[in-house]
């Protein structure tokens, strides 16, 4: 389905090698994911070359920006259709996976892909402000990941929970990130963590990606994550005099 050297090439243009076997199973994995968007809405990106840049150069990225340690555990909250954590784990197979999603239709998505892909994965279907609560995921995490249009302040809230102190939180954000990010400080710091660094990157075309990532200072306090609802309502942040 895709042009296995344009994705050879705009992989290696950013120092990301591609051997044959991770060019196969990328493009089974487009192919999975054209063919189950039929059914379900996964992706608005369908096209072959564009499912190249926007969806398996752009997932890893992650990779350049984020310290994944060898044999580390991941989780991808809110995952999708498995983006970013998918392709990083094809890349990177010695990360120990969960992909957490609210839907279950895409968890059955998820079980067929890995399964196809031959990537031992944890599906979970849950919310992440219920799940981050369960002393089986709770501080369990070398790396939460996320590529959500949730502010940064409600994602932090969502995945800090996840990471054990001393790991890292990497958002995959848009580009423009800055007021974003100084609106989310406080409720980085509250959740235990500390932004360490943000790293921007050009994408072929006009496609821009930031990725925030936050290191995990301090444990998260017990009341985190709250019920979406009252994030919604109470969004931490520095009450005004």
């Amino acid at each position: 389905m895709i042009d296995v050297n344009f994705l050879k090439q705009n992989l290696e243009a950013y120092g990301l090698s591609c051997s044959d076997q991770l060019a196969e199973k990328l493009d089974r994995y487009a192919e999975l994911l054209v063919e189950w968007n039929q059914k379900m809405n996964l992706t608005a990106i369908t096209e072959p070359d564009e499912i190249v840049i926007k969806h398996f150069l752009d997932s890893l990225l992650l990779t350049k920006a984020a310290e994944l340690p060898e044999g580390g555990r991941i989780i991808d909250v809110g995952t999708g259709a498995g983006f970013p954590s998918v392709p990083v784990c094809l890349y990177r197979p010695d990360l120990r996976l969960t992909l957490l999603d609210s839907l279950n239709k895409r968890i059955t998505f998820l079980t067929e892909l890995t399964a196809q892909l031959e990537l031992p994965a944890k599906c979970v279907h849950g919310r992440a402000e219920e799940t981050g609560g369960k002393e089986e995921y709770r501080e369990q995490y070398d790396v939460a990941c996320a590529r959500a249009v949730a502010h940064l302040r409600e994602l932090s809230e969502y995945c800090l929970p996840f990471v054990k102190v001393g790991g890292c939180f990497a958002a995959l954000k848009g580009y423009e990130i800055e007021q974003e990010l100084e609106e989310a400080l406080f409720a980085i710091e509250q959740l235990g963590g500390e932004v360490e660094k943000v790293e921007k990157f050009q994408l072929p075309g006009d496609n821009k990606r930031a990725i925030v990532v936050v290191r995990k200072v301090r444990q998260t306090p017990a009341k985190y994550p709250r019920p979406s609802a009252k994030m919604k309502k109470s969004p931490l942040q520095k009450r005004k005099a």
